[in-house]
């Protein structure tokens, strides 16, 4: 399913405007479902490689999917996990969340946690799909957020 012409790669400064293009486009089909641009359409994409770790899926040469983490005390938060749409439903996602599971284990987090917008249905699947289960649902700007987790076995 899985292309073998994707590789992996960290993010670097000059990466920024690329990132936050396929945000911008990953995101785009969920505008008229919540009537606004979802968060990360809006972040300071140079402000957050600077200061998270971001894994880049690449294929000919381009970012094709990305994943930014930040590891807390207990825990790897996913902030945000996207790919580009025309690369969609090739496993890439599921690539990068193995990433960061890899990640956690290896920083001796034994949790994963993440949040999505509950009018976002597919994801909250994708992410069921992954083994997060739902801890909690709170809301936010007209809307349900979803906050998710996955115990890993380490």
């Amino acid at each position: 399913m899985t292309d073998k012409s994707i590789r992996f790669r960290p993010a670097e400064p000059a990466d920024a405007s690329a990132i936050r293009d396929i945000v911008r486009a990953a995101y785009a089909k969920w505008v008229p479902v919540i009537g606004r641009e979802p968060l990360p359409m809006r972040a300071d994409y140079e402000k957050a490689v600077a200061e998270h770790p971001f894994d880049l899926a690449i294929e000919d040469g381009r970012i094709v999917g990305m994943i930014e983490t930040m590891l807390a005390d207990d825990h790897l938060w996913i902030e945000n996990v996207c790919v580009a749409p025309e690369a969609q439903g090739r496993g890439i996602g599921r690539l990068l969340l193995e990433r960061a599971e890899g990640k956690a284990r290896e920083a001796g987090r034994r949790e994963l946690r993440l949040l999505t917008n509950g009018a976002f249905e597919a994801n909250v699947l994708l992410y069921k799909r992954h083994g997060y289960v739902i801890d909690r649902e709170e809301p936010f700007m007209e809307g349900m957020t979803v906050y998710m987790s996955k115990r890993l076995a380490i």
